[in-house]
This record gives C-alpha cells, structure tokens and sequence, in this order.
C-alpha cells in the first residue's frame, strides 16, 4: 500500500496525528502535485505543523500547479490574518520618513499597490510574493544577527551601501558609526536604494523608529547617489569641522570579535599577533576565562558600591577620572561596560587605535582555557550521539558575552595531528619543569589522555541557531600562514574591518613580538613540523580515521590513514600501539610520585607496601585510560552525526576562502 492511500485510510478512521506523518511521507516522497496538495491541505486543516503545508504550497505555486486555488488558501491562511499589522507598520514608518530631513522622495506608494506582499512565515520572518511575477520568493528573517558584507572596508569615506533591507543590518551600521559632532567631519551613514517601490514594500517589515531618532542615515533613492556625499556646509550651514574630537564612550562599544580556542595549539598566538594594534579594534592576547570573569566581576562590585562620584573615584585611583565617572553614572551597568572601559584604557589592547576613526572600534576577545575538554555520550532511547563541553557552556553563560549585541566568531583549525604533537610537546615541557596541565585528575601535573581528548573535541561543529555561532567562520593555520594577504584580506572582510598595514606585522602592544616557542611572525616551519618524538603512526592514523570528516570538509589529506574500511580490530590494534602517548603518561605519572618517594633531604619517604600501592594506581590510570579509548572509539564508529545537549543537529562551521586573486602559492592540503 502507497503512502497516499495509507494517509487517505487514517485520515477516514480519524488518526489526524498518524494521517499528518503519512501525508508528512507523501509530501516528501511523491511526484504527483495533486497528492502533494491533498497532503498538505489535510496537515493544514487537521491542526498539523503549518510549515510543512506552507512550504509545500509555496514551492507547488513557484512550479506552476493549482495557482488558482493555491493563492487564495496560503492569503487566507497566512496573510490575510496578518494584514493589518503589516500595514499599520507600514503607515507608520511613512509617517516617520515624511518628516525625515535625509530623505528626499516623500511620494509613498499605497498600501494595495506595493510590489511585494509579504506572507508571515514564523515569528521571526516572512516569505515575500511578487505578483507581477506570479512568484514566491524565499524565506527572509529581518532580524537575522548576521552581518552579510564588509561595510567598513574603506574608511576614507562615508559608509555607503546598496538596497541594505536587514533590520539588523541597519540597525548595526546606526550603532557603530560613530556621529558626524564625535570626529569633527561628515560622518553619515548612506544608504542607496536602486527601486523606490521595493524600498516602500519593506517598510512594512521594517522598524525605523529608534533608527531615526539620531539622524545618522541618509536614504538615497535611484539617481540620488550623485549627492554622496552631501556637503553639510554648503546645504545645511553645518559645519562637522568646528567639533572636537569626542573619546569612545564605553556605550558606543557594540561590536565583539570572538577568536574562539578551538583547542591548543592552532595558531591562535600567531593570529592575536597579527591583529593586534589594528586601527579598529581592541586587542589584547589570550585571556583566561577565569581571570577575565573575576576582575570584570570584581570591578562592577566594586562600583556598585560605590554611593558617590568621589567614592568611585577613590575605588579606581588609577583610572582616567573622566572614565570613572562615565561608568559611575551610566545607568544598569552590565559586565560589557567595564569590560569596553578595561579595553578602551590598556595600553596594549588600544595600540595603533584610530580615535578619529569614523567607526567605535571592536572588542578583539579569547577568552583561554587550559584545555578544551569535550564528552561524547550515546542518548538513551534516541540512540543519538550527543557531544558536550562544559567549558563552551561556561561561554555561553557569560552575560558578557550575552550583552554584545554583534558578534563575529572566527576559529583557527591547524591539521589535527600537528596540533596534537603541538600539544603533547607543550605538555611534555610544562610536566618536566613541573607546571600544571591537567585537571580530570587528583594529580594535576601527569599527562591526561590526549588522544581521546582531540578526537572528542569536535567544537568546529556547531549549532546553527547558537547564538554566538550564527555569525562565525573557520580559518585555516596553513592558509594564514602560506598565503597570509590571500587569508587575512578575506578575513577582515568578514569581520567587517578594514585590510590595515598593522595586519602585515605580528606584535604586541604595536610593537614587534613572537610568542616564546613559536616561530617568528609569518614563517612557515611551523607549518610543516611533525614532531615524531611525541606521536607514533599509530596515534596519529587513529585521529585522522575519527576526524576523517573534518580533513574531507576543511581541505586537509591523510598522511596516515590510508583510506580504507576501518574495523574493530584494526581499531583495536592502533590503541594498542598507542605506545608514545603511554609513554608519556607513565612517565608524568612516575615523576609526580617521585614528589612522595623522597623528602627534601632525598631520603626514602614510602614504604614497600606504599610503593606497591602507586603501582596500582598507575596501572589503573592506564587500564580506565584504555577502557576510555575503546568506548569513545565504539561510539564514533556508528557514525560521525552530533546533536548537542539540547538535541540540536551540529554542522560543521563553514571554513573562510582565501581571496583566489591574491593567493601567493597554492592551497595547503
């Protein structure tokens, strides 16, 4: 039986729940239009999920079937209900914009005669219908916080952008351009517009209230672009020069740029370096979480105590007195406000800035950890396999980074199995000169087990409604480093910052700077490097085998796995040549009870018995260890498909292009 007739039988008995997933199958399985139309009438009018029935007339309309009685449905249904709020927005954005001095076209067109109608979709967006075309167009969120084009490449002049209809988009180039009275010359925003009557029908989706109240933006229609730019002396008897130059306030600081830790040593240092003192940002190199949260904490408890202007003045004696009393008086201070002023005032961090710059300048962030530890776990019942990190929920929680309202994220991905000998090697040396590395064991300073950990750590995939991924892209170690005008062109288009000669130095604080136990600036030995002392074939078969989608999706060849079927005994036999990692474990964990053989005078602390027990210890540490390994690596072999805690399908995040027209050799693989 067909899945139409089995929809049809359970619609007749009354199933509506069962009869909507059958017509579900109909709708995506058959290639008659007339059964796809049954079915999504029945889920529409059987209290189903609209959007499979809206989706579906939409795209059975744009192919030409049951126009006619398609149309009048999805207007009944979806935009006829919605109608006046859509109008009633629409009269009152041409209310606001007839008395807008920066527009200079005031005849609005009426309501019925707009060329787009715009049928709600959800809560969020609308799919939009041209009826001069008898087309539906795709679906648009307005608010979507994404920032679509490098607005700011080119600083020299006025902003000027073409048929910008995102409200977030609109709404982001109001808050981060600075005011023409801040920087003592023109400084409006210009927003060209080829067709007036696609400008009016957006007015009915558009909020412009808030946007307008300080007058940044000028809206030109069609042949209004030979005014760009306006010569406010000469037309308005305004004269931007006569103002003084107005220091950033703490408030005009909307923009995050967060460089994410994917997981150590992927270059991160090298790109802190290289974006430091740009002319448009705040940069200061890796933070550690903790350290940031508790001196932001600190300071905003400190001035929360504060009853007068000279008690906060006296509670931050080394601030700039003008900064102090800024923060002391602005009204429900958030954690972002001190976290602008700490930036806005360090030395290091405003290096190079350009104060007189027609932009308020972006936090530059990495928050650090001292490792990214994920889990991995199968869902009972769903059998799905959900990955998780504590440390990235620590992020999201931040009210931090809650309060930015735009946010960039970019992450550097560095060929998995240099970045883990990169790791091990930086493990190596900080357990020998006795430093702390680990945290998932009672002794802190023993090699963990690395490899469960890197092959876990899938924190390139991400959830595409995750607010601080919506806006994100992954960039390559390599591609920075081989062809670094190519990379870092593309890379500060994305983060809507202008290509600054800054970019083509790596320093700190503007001046020159290497990270120790790096290599210097923009040399390429680090990319080649395989450190083989601290990683067997073995090892770095079995991570390339459980990361295979990521080297397929992000460009990288095999240079250890070579491509064939992967089966529990071949697994099997790589985790037990899993010889240098072992190694280095016993060897950590050796040297920390060598702390507990001996006392200060080098005698013998521990008994016999004492001894065997440390034994016992070490060689439990080694039996859970392999025990780990094998059970994360039976979970990945079902299948490399995540969802996070929360049930949400992980994509991977979409890696940056290098400029093609500026590639100074070809691309690493």
């Amino acid at each position: 039986m067909e899945a139409i007739e089995i929809a049809r039988k359970l619609a007749s008995l009354g199933s509506a729940a069962e009869a909507q997933d059958a017509y579900g199958l109909v709708i995506h399985q058959s290639g008659n239009p007339a059964e796809k139309l049954e079915a999504a009438v029945y889920i529409l009018h059987s209290g189903g999920n609209y959007k499979v029935s809206y989706t579906c007339f939409r795209d059975l309309y744009n192919q030409g079937h049951f126009q006619e009685q398609i149309l009048p449905l999805m207007a009944g249904a979806f935009y006829e209900p919605n109608v006046k709020e859509l109008e009633s927005r629409y009269q009152q954005n041409c209310r606001l914009l007839k008395k807008y001095p920066y527009l200079f076209r005031k005849d609005f067109l009426p309501f019925e005669q707009l060329p787009i109608l715009f049928f709600p979709y959800d809560e969020n967006g609308y799919v939009p219908f041209f009826p001069d075309r008898r087309r539906f167009g795709d679906y648009i969120n307005f608010k979507n916080p994404v920032v679509s084009r490098n607005f700011f490449r080119d600083l020299e002049k006025p902003i000027l952008a073409d048929d910008v209809y995102s409200q977030y988009e609109l709404e982001y180039l109001n808050d981060n351009v600075r005011r023409s009275e801040y920087i003592g010359r023109e400084n409006h925003v210009y927003l060209h517009y080829a067709d007036w009557g696609i400008f009016c029908a957006h007015l009915q989706c558009l909020d412009l209230h808030r946007l307008l109240k300080d007058e940044k933006l000028i809206f030109l229609i069609g042949g209004d672009i030979q005014r760009y730019p306006i010569d406010f002396k000469a037309e308005y008897g305004i004269d931007y020069s006569r103002c003084p130059l107005k220091p950033v306030g703490v408030r005009e600081i909307n923009r995050l740029i967060w460089h994410t830790q994917l997981s150590a040593h992927n270059g991160g240092d090298f790109f802190n370096e290289v974006f430091d003192a740009h002319p448009n940002m705040l940069v200061l190199s890796s933070i550690m979480m903790e350290e940031l949260t508790g001196s932001i904490d600190a300071m905003k408890e400190k001035m929360d105590r504060a009853k007068s202007l000279r008690e906060a003045l006296e509670l931050f004696p080394d601030w700039p007195a003008a900064r102090v009393e800024e923060l002391y008086r602005i009204k429900g201070r958030q954690e972002k406000d001190f976290a602008a002023a700490v930036f806005l005032e360090n030395p290091i961090s405003s290096a190079g800035q350009d104060w007189s710059s027609r932009i308020a300048p972006a936090v530059f962030l990495q928050p650090h950890f001292p490792r990214i530890v994920y889990n991995l776990y199968v869902e009972r019942g769903s059998g799905r396999t959900v990955l998780e990190s504590e440390d990235y929920e620590t992020v999201q929680n931040m009210p931090l980074f809650r309060q930015f309202k735009y946010i960039k994220t970019f992450t550097p991905m560095r060929r998995f199995t240099t970045s883990y000998c990169g790791s091990m090697r930086f493990i190596y040396y900080n357990v020998k000169t006795g430093g702390t590395i680990s945290r998932d064991t009672n002794c802190q300073n023993v090699v963990s087990d690395m490899i469960s950990e890197y092959i876990a750590n899938r924190s390139f995939m991400v959830d595409p409604e995750d607010r601080l991924y919506q806006d994100s892209i992954l960039v390559r170690f390599e591609d920075a480093k081989l062809n670094p005008l190519a990379t870092f062109t593309a890379l500060a288009a994305f983060l809507d910052v202008p290509y600054a000669e800054s970019m083509t130095r790596c320093t700190e604080g503007g001046k020159d700077f290497c990270t120790p136990g790096n290599v210097k600036g923009f040399d390429t030995a680090s990319v080649y490097r395989t450190y083989d002392e601290f990683a067997n074939n073995s090892e770095r078969c079995f991570i390339e085998y459980f990361l295979r989608d990521a080297y397929a999706y992000y460009g990288y060849d095999f240079h250890y796995y070579d491509g064939t079927p992967m089966d529990d005994d071949r697994v099997q036999a790589l985790i037990d040549d899993f010889t240098t990692l072992d190694h280095y474990i016993r060897w950590s964990w050796e040297k920390a009870f060598d702390s507990l053989r001996t006392g200060e005078n080098g005698e013998r602390t521990i008994s016999e018995e004492e001894e065997e027990g440390l034994e016992k210890i070490l060689e439990d540490v080694m039996r859970s260890t392999r025990e780990s390994r094998i059970k994360n690596a039976k979970i990945l072999m079902r299948d490399l498909r995540f969802v996070n805690k929360n049930g949400r399908a992980l994509q991977m995040m979409k890696k940056l292009e290098p400029n093609p027209a500026l590639l100074e050799q070809p691309l690493y693989h």
